[in-house]
């Protein structure tokens, strides 16, 4: 059964990007040892990604002429109005993330849904109860401010800790299954 993954990195206080969603502080870890490696084996798994209209407007302007996905289906929940790349295969989507879920399954084809982000996007499939799991790779950084993890409203039952890995002796990933979904 196709399963809805966070798949993200982290500041050491819980932000994806800085207030102005400046990433330079985990791009400088992209030659650390072990993420090329990691990034591979959980994109071998993923059939369709999910993203939200700002992480969309980002891969754009620091991607230009480059779609990162161009080999998946990928859906964009926005309500500004987009184009594509030339040769993506991108369904843009506004409304309730409930009323996407089997489309994206269905999208996957088999494999896994991968929510791109951002954490206001993720924060609603999980609000849904329809985040499977968290796969966050915590990167030895502080930025003090910034977009946050997830966020929620109000706490969340505990996490199972499914496994954690050192990178390159600097990032920790923790692999995290979230209560109730998919418990299989």
């Amino acid at each position: 059964m196709s399963a809805f993954q966070y798949y993200v990195a982290s500041s050491l206080d819980g932000f994806i990007a800085t207030p102005d969603d400046d990433l330079g502080w985990l791009l400088q870890f992209d030659s650390t040892e072990g993420v090329g490696e990691g990034y591979a084996e959980f994109m071998s798994g993923i059939g369709c990604v999910v993203m939200g209209g700002q992480t969309y407007r980002w891969l754009l302007e620091h991607e230009p002429g480059k779609w990162p996905y161009p080999d998946l289906p990928c859906w964009i929940f926005t309500h500004h109005e987009y184009a594509a790349p030339k040769g993506a295969d991108i369904t843009f989507v506004r409304g309730d993330v409930a009323e996407f879920a089997q489309d994206l399954i269905d999208s996957a084809a088999g494999k896994n849904v991968w929510l791109v982000g951002g954490g206001d996007l993720v924060a609603q499939f999980a609000q849904a109860g329809l985040l499977d799991e968290m796969i966050v790779t915590l990167i030895p950084v502080v930025l003090g401010s910034g977009k946050r993890l997830l966020p929620v409203d109000g706490p969340t039952a505990p996490l199972e800790l499914l496994s954690s890995r050192t990178i390159g002796g600097a990032a920790v990933e923790l692999r995290y299954r979230i209560p109730g979904r998919n418990a299989g």
